[in-house]
């Protein structure tokens, strides 16, 4: 199945593009001769990854009857120092809300998304480590 999109420049270093009826716009920062109408295009692969695994966690964790109240996902990426500056590693950090949550089911959804259904965390892993760590807040 093939996939494409498009964007579009719309000025100085502003693009845009729409995404299944969603606007976005990219932009640089002032320091680099934008005007900041954007995020920068590189941190929407930490967002990519923070997304898919997600959706992934929260429908499987439907599936097991596992209440979460609350769910947040950081993904820390490391940059390299010297240019083309790309992501050498990232860290996915799953911090869960809820009470009494069984934590070998959030470690299986967690599992199955990054293993069988995340397809942005396995192309990443094809390229750079990508770790996980799991945090239940009550």
């Amino acid at each position: 199945m093939k996939t494409s999109t498009s964007i579009k420049w719309t000025g100085n270093m502003s693009w845009e593009t729409e995404l299944f009826g969603h606007k976005l716009v990219l932009d640089a920062g002032k320091e680099n001769g934008g005007e900041d109408k954007g995020p920068r295009p590189k941190i929407l692969m930490l967002t990519a990854l923070a997304g898919c695994t997600g959706m992934d966690v929260v429908s499987i964790l439907k599936k097991m009857r596992v209440e979460v109240e609350d769910l947040q996902i950081i993904v820390e990426g490391d940059l390299t120092e010297e240019h083309p500056k790309y992501y050498e590693k990232m860290h996915v950090i799953y911090e869960f809300k809820g009470k009494d949550l069984p934590m070998d089911k959030l470690e299986k959804a967690v599992n199955l998304s990054e293993e069988r259904y995340c397809g942005v965390s396995a192309l990443y892993k094809k390229a750079i480590p990508v770790t996980t760590e799991i945090r239940v807040i009550e």
